[in-house]
């Protein structure tokens, strides 16, 4: 799974409809140009991509009085957002993700009921322990990895990940299941979108106006 995919719908659908700089200045809030692929070409594309995938929308809106060319507005089409909730829950369950899908899928995770969340973070930790169980059945001696020499540390470091995920993710649990966050249908949520035009601390390098 890409993680660009996950993030710029759920980008969009956070705004309702936003152009490419919105989409670009949000993502960099939240860091992601630092944990993630979500470059500025990337994001463009990815716009422009699912646009013609149907699963956004593309609204031509007129050039500002100020001057300069029309920008898009992408808004997020209902098979768009169908996309959206499968990567979320997919990304939430899934052990073998890398870092940036399950950054993404944290940042999105109150998208959905907080029992279904609770759900999907109880299956991660089942497809942990079924992959820990499988992996030390089969290549881990009594003795310990030490006795595969060297080569045994890179299972010894597959297996101390596997643990530590696994311990974050009950913890991260039980705090959903303590109150922790407002998830879906339970009142307004956190939305960490800037308002266009607002200044984004964490911005980085110059910019230049994208579609």
């Amino acid at each position: 799974m890409s993680a660009i995919r996950l993030l710029v719908l759920g980008a969009v659908r956070q705004h309702g409809r936003a152009h490419g700089y919105q989409v670009r200045n949000d993502l960099e809030y939240w860091g992601a140009h630092e944990w993630s692929n979500a470059k500025p070409g990337s994001i463009y594309h990815a716009l422009k991509q699912m646009a013609k995938q149907g699963l956004l929308h593309a609204h031509e809106i007129a050039p500002s009085t100020a001057g300069g060319p029309p920008r898009t507005e992408y808004e997020i089409t209902d098979k768009g957002t169908e996309e959206f909730l499968r990567l979320l829950r997919e990304a939430l369950t899934a052990y073998d993700q890398k870092m940036d899908v399950k950054s993404a899928a944290i940042g999105f995770m109150v998208d959905l009921p907080r029992a279904e969340v609770v759900s999907l973070l109880k299956e991660r930790i089942r497809r942990i322990e079924e992959w820990r169980t499988n992996v030390t059945e089969h290549y881990v001696p009594e003795g310990g990895p030490e006795q595969l020499g060297h080569i045994g540390e890179i299972m010894n470091l597959w297996v101390h990940t596997a643990d530590a995920e696994a311990e974050w993710t009950q913890g991260l649990i039980g705090r959903i299941e303590g109150g922790a966050h407002t998830f879906a249908g339970e009142g307004e949520p956190f939305v960490g979108v800037l308002l266009d035009g607002q200044e984004n601390p964490y911005a980085t390098g110059e910019r230049t106006a994208g579609p």
